[in-house]
C-alpha cells in the first residue's frame, strides 16, 4: 500500500477540525496512512488534537496519529504540508488591528499595516518551513492558508524551490454569486476570476453562449440589479468587474476606518472569545465531529477548500480552483514572477492557469499593479529587516494616506512585535 504522509502545521488552530472533516471525507480518495498535527502551543495543541484523534478514530480512517511541538517530526517524509500559522497568535493580531487606529490606520488583519505586519512576521517561519521541507520531504507540496496568503506566496514562490501553493476561502463565495444572484447552474457556467489576494475580482459570467456580466455592463439593467446584490451596481460598472468584499477597504477607507474606531472591540478580540468558546468545547470527551459554532470564527471552508486541492494534485483529476502561484505569463499586464490569484486547473504537476476570455478593464489592471508593488516592498523588507522597503512598501499601499503617520505607526508596531522580527533587530 501506498503511503500518504499529512502534515498539519499550526494544529493548534481551532479551524483543524475542518481539515480533519475534509480528510475523512476523503478516506476513500486520499487513503491517508500517517497524520501529523503540529503546534508550538502545547495547550492548544493537546485540546485540538485529541479533539482530532477522536473524530479519525470515529470515522475509522485507518492511520497512525501523532501530535508533536517539533517540526522535523511533521515534516519528515510528508506528502503534503498544510500550513496555517498565526505568529504571535491572536494577542498580536490585536496589535495589528488597535495600534494604527491611534494614527487614523487601518488595521485590518490582512490589508493596510495591520496585514503588513502579520507579512513581516510570517514569512519568516514560512521561509524556515521551506527550508526543512527541502531537507526532510523535498517532493512534498506546501498548501499554506497563512494570510496574508498573497504577500506570503510572493516570498514562497520567488525564493524558495518548495512546490506550494496559495490558498483562500474568500473565492469560494465569490464564485457562487452566478448561482444566488442570477440562479445559473455553476456545472454549466463559466466564470473569469482574475486579482491579488483580497483584491479580485469577477470579469465574466458565461452561460449558454451569453456573457451576462457583460450585458450587465454593457446597459442590461435588470441583470445588474441582480448583480447589484453582491456589490454596489456603481461599482461593478466602474470597476468593469465584481470585486471581493476585501475591495472595499480601497474603495471605502474612511467609512472603514470610522466603523473600526467606533467598535467597541476589535475583531481580534471577539475571535479570542470566540477561540475560548470552541476550546472548551473541543474537551468534550464525547465530541467527534466538527461543532457548527466553528462557523463563527470566521475563514469557513478553509479547509475544506485545502483538502480539496490535495486531492486535485493526488489523483491528477485536473480540477479548477483558484489559487496563488506565479503569474508566469497568464496575466499579460502582470509580471511572470508575480504572485496571482486566479482560476486554474490542477493535477500532479502543479497549476495550469485558465485564460481569460475577456479583456481586463484598466483599472483592475492599474489597481492590481499598484498593490502587487506594494506587496513587493513587502517581502522584501520581511526578508531583509529593511526599514527602508518597509517604508517604501508603505507608502505604495494605496490605505496608507500620510506617511508622516504611517512612519509613526510602523515605529510603534515594530516595538510592539519586536519578539518576533528579529530580522530588523539584529
Amino acid at each position: 500500500m501506498q503511503k500518504l504522509k499529512v502534515a498539519v502545521i499550526g494544529a493548534g488552530s481551532t479551524y483543524t477540525p475542518e481539515l480533519i472533516e475534509g480528510l475523512i471525507k476523503r478516506k476513500n480518495i486520499l487513503p491517508v496512512t500517517d497524520l501529523v498535527l503540529m503546534d508550538i502551543d502545547k495547550r492548544k495543541l493537546g485540546i485540538v488534537s485529541s479533539l482530532a484523534k477522536r473524530m479519525v478514530e470515529h470515522s475509522e480512517l485507518k492511520c497512525s496519529f501523532t501530535a508533536t511541538e517539533e517540526l522535523d517530526i511533521a515534516l519528515d517524509r510528508a506528502d503534503f504540508v498544510f500550513v496555517q500559522i498565526r505568529v504571535g497568535k491572536l494577542p498580536a493580531r490585536v496589535l495589528d488591528e488597535k495600534i494604527p487606529l491611534k494614527y487614523h490606520l487601518i488595521g485590518q488583519e490582512t490589508t493596510g499595516i495591520g496585514g503588513f505586519f502579520k507579512a513581516l512576521r510570517t514569512i519568516p517561519v514560512l521561509m524556515n518551513i521551506s527550508d526543512q521541507m527541502k531537507k526532510l520531504c523535498p517532493n512534498a507540496w506546501m498548501i499554506n492558508f497563512s494570510n496574508p496568503s498573497g504577500i506570503n506566496g510572493q516570498a514562497l514562490l520567488n525564493y524558495t524551490d518548495t512546490k506550494m501553493m496559495g490558498l483562500c476561502n474568500g473565492p469560494i463565495g465569490m464564485l457562487s454569486i452566478p448561482k444566488w444572484t442570477l440562479g445559473l447552474d455553476k456545472k454549466d457556467t463559466e466564470v473569469d476570476y482574475v486579482g491579488l489576494n483580497h483584491l479580485s475580482f469577477i470579469t465574466s459570467i458565461r452561460n449558454n453562449g451569453r456573457d451576462y456580466l457583460k450585458d450587465a455592463l454593457n446597459g442590461d439593467d435588470e441583470i445588474l440589479d441582480r448583480l447589484g446584490n453582491a456589490f454596489s451596481k456603481e461599482i461593478i460598472k466602474l470597476a468593469g468587474g465584481i470585486p471581493c468584499g476585501y475591495v472595499n477597504y480601497y474603495y471605502r477607507p474612511r467609512n472603514n476606518l470610522e466603523k473600526l474606531l467606533q467598535a467597541t472591540t476589535s475583531r481580534g478580540e471577539n475571535c479570542l472569545e470566540i477561540e475560548e468558546r470552541l476550546l472548551e468545547m473541543y474537551q468534550d470527551a464525547n465530541l467527534y465531529v466538527k461543532p457548527a459554532e466553528l462557523s463563527k470564527r470566521g475563514g469557513a471552508m478553509y479547509s475544506e477548500v485545502a483538502v480539496s486541492l490535495a486531492e486535485s494534485i493526488w489523483t491528477d483529476n485536473h480540477d479548477i480552483h483558484v489559487v496563488n502561484i506565479l503569474n508566469d505569463g497568464a496575466l499579460d499586464f502582470m509580471e511572470n514572477d508575480d504572485v496571482v490569484e486566479i482560476s486554474a486547473s490542477v493535477g500532479k504537476d502543479g497549476a495550469t492557469p485558465i485564460q481569460l476570455k475577456t479583456p481586463v478593464s484598466n483599472h483592475i489592471k492599474s489597481l492590481m499593479r499598484t498593490v502587487k508593488t506594494y506587496e513587493r516592498y513587502a517581502v522584501e523588507a520581511a526578508l531583509h529587516g529593511s526599514r527602508d522597503d518597509a517604508i517604501r512598501a508603505l507608502m505604495a499601499n494605496p490605505l496608507i494616506v500620510d506617511v508622516d503617520a504611517a512612519k509613526a505607526c510602523f515605529d510603534e508596531m515594530l516595538e510592539a512585535h519586536k519578539d518576533y522580527l528579529p530580522q530588523f533587530f539584529k
